[in-house]
C-alpha cells in the first residue's frame, strides 16, 4: 500500500497576513490585501497596483546579518517555514534528518539582486558586484536556506514551473513520502517579483490590471469588467508528513494530502490551450491519484487570475471534469484579495483549502459585481460562508503551459 501523507503545519507571509491566522481570519472576511504600488517608484508604468506584504521585519525571526544576505524571496520563505514548523511542533532533530528534505516553487529568483547588482555593475564596474550576488539570486538557494536553519538533509529542490511552481513542488513532495524516500517534507513557494524590471515585465505583456484609480477593485476574477491580474509578493509553506510518522509523535493532523496531477498544453508560451486540453487531463490526474469521484470534491480554489482568457477556460475545464456536478461545486478565487504571487501562488491557496476544510466554510471571490456570462458556476460571491467539504482541490495553470493540481481532504483515522 502507498504511504499516507498528512499536513501537520503550516506557515505564510502574504498581502493578507504575516501568519496564517491573521491570513485565515482575512480570507473568511472578504479582505482586500491590494493597494498602490510602493515597492518603487512607478511613474511610467502603465499599472500602478499590487499585493505587497505589509509591516515585514525579517529580523524578527532571523538575525540582521542572516537576512542581509538573503534576497527578499527567500526572507519569506525562511519566515514562513519556521512558521510552519513552529505549528508543527516539530524542532531540529525531531524527525530523521536523512529522511526530512525541502522542496519550495519559485518563478523568478532574486530578481530585487539581480538589479540592484545590475545598476552596480553599469554604474561602478565589474570590481563593484557583491560577492554573494549569485546565492542570494539564484532560484535554489530559498530551499537551501531553509535546509540549512533546519538541518534537513533529505531531498532539497527548487521547481520553477511559473504560476503552478507550488502545487508542482507540494506534488513532488508527496511523491516523495508516498514512494518511501522520505518521512516528512516542507513544502509550497516563495516569490518576491515587486521590482521595476519584474514588473515592466508583466506590463509590457499587457497582462496586468490597469484599474489604478481603485485598487480595491482591481482584482476581480470572472467578473465580466476584468482586466488583468494583480501581482503579489509573499509565501506559503506547508509540512508534509507520513500518516504513521505523525501519529506516533502525537502531531495534530490538519488534512491529507490526497492526490496531486501535472501536466503540460505544449500550446503557448503564456496563454492556456483553449479547450483546457492539459488542465482537464491534470484534473482528472489528481482526482485518479487521490481514489476520488468527481463528486466527492466539494470546493475548488480556483487559479482565477482575472484575465480575459484564463478565467473562461478554466470554466469549461472544470464543467468538462466535473459534468454535472459542476453546478453544485464551491469555486471561489481568493486572488482577488491576494493578487497573483506567481510561484507562490499555490502554497497560500493550499493554505487557504487545508483551512477551508478544517472550518467547513467556503472562501468569497471579492469583487464579482458582473459576472461573465462565460463563467457561470457558483463563485461564491462577495461573501464566505459554512458548508460541508468533504475533499477539496486548489487548481494552478502557469505561463508555459504548466497544469499542477493538488486535492486534499478531511483526515479520517
Amino acid at each position: 500500500m502507498k504511504r499516507r501523507i498528512v499536513v501537520t503545519g503550516m506557515g505564510t507571509v502574504n498581502p493578507l497576513g504575516n501568519n496564517v491566522n491573521d491570513f485565515w481570519k482575512a480570507i473568511q472576511a472578504g479582505e482586500n490585501g491590494i493597494g498602490k504600488l510602493t515597492r518603487f517608484e512607478s511613474n511610467g508604468y502603465t499599472s500602478k497596483v499590487a499585493g505587497e506584504v505589509k509591516d515585514f521585519v525579517p529580523e524578527k525571526v532571523l538575525e540582521a546579518k542572516e537576512a542581509r544576505r538573503m534576497d527578499r524571496f527567500t526572507q519569506f520563505a525562511m519566515v514562513a517555514s519556521l512558521e510552519a514548523m513552529a505549528d508543527a511542533k516539530l524542532a531540529v532533530g525531531d524527525a530523521d534528518p536523512e529522511r526530512f528534505g525541502i522542496i519550495l516553487g519559485n518563478g523568478i529568483g532574486g530578481i530585487e539582486t539581480l538589479e540592484a547588482q545590475c545598476r552596480r555593475i553599469f554604474e561602478k564596474g565589474p570590481k563593484s558586484v557583491h560577492p554573494l550576488f549569485v546565492p542570494m539570486m539564484i532560484a535554489n538557494e530559498a530551499p537551501g536556506n531553509v535546509a540549512i536553519r533546519l538541518k534537513a538533509f533529505g531531498p532539497c529542490r527548487c521547481v520553477v514551473t511559473a504560476c503552478a511552481s507550488s502545487n508542482d513542488a507540494l506534488g513532488d513532495a508527496w511523491r516523495l513520502i508516498r514512494d518511501g524516500d522520505a518521512d516528512v517534507m516542507l513544502a509550497g513557494g516563495t516569490e518576491a517579483p515587486l521590482t521595476g524590471l519584474g514588473y515592466s515585465g508583466f506590463c509590457s505583456l499587457q497582462a496586468v490590471s490597469t484599474r489604478n484609480d481603485q485598487p480595491d477593485k482591481a482584482s476581480r476574477p470572472f467578473d465580466r469588467d476584468r482586466d488583468g491580474f494583480i501581482m503579489a509578493e509573499g509565501a506559503g509553506i506547508l509540512v508534509l508528513e507520513e500518516l504513521d510518522h505523525a501519529r506516533k509523535r502525537g502531531a495534530r493532523i490538519l488534512a491529507e494530502m490526497a492526490g496531486y496531477g501535472a501536466t503540460c498544453d505544449a500550446n503557448h508560451l503564456t496563454a492556456p490551450h483553449p479547450e483546457g486540453r492539459g488542465a482537464i487531463k491534470a484534473m482528472g490526474n489528481a482526482l485518479h491519484s487521490a481514489g476520488l469521484a468527481p463528486e466527492e470534491i466539494d470546493y475548488i480554489n480556483a487559479h482565477g487570475t482575472s484575465t480575459q482568457i484564463n478565467d473562461p477556460i478554466e470554466t469549461r475545464v472544470i464543467k468538462a471534469v466535473f459534468g454535472e456536478h459542476a453546478a453544485k461545486l464551491k469555486v471561489s478565487s481568493t486572488k482577488s484579495m491576494t493578487g497573483h504571487l506567481l510561484g507562490a501562488a499555490g502554497g497560500i491557496e493550499a493554505i487557504v483549502t487545508v483551512k477551508a476544510l478544517l472550518d467547513q466554510f467556503f472562501p468569497p471571490t471579492r469583487n464579482l459585481d458582473n459576472p461573465d456570462p462565460e463563467c457561470d458556476l457558483d463563485y461564491v460571491p462577495h461573501t464566505g460562508y459554512t458548508g460541508r467539504i468533504r475533499a477539496a482541490m486548489s487548481n494552478a495553470l502557469g505561463f508555459g503551459g504548466h497544469n499542477a493540481i493538488v486535492i486534499f481532504k478531511e483526515f479520517k483515522d
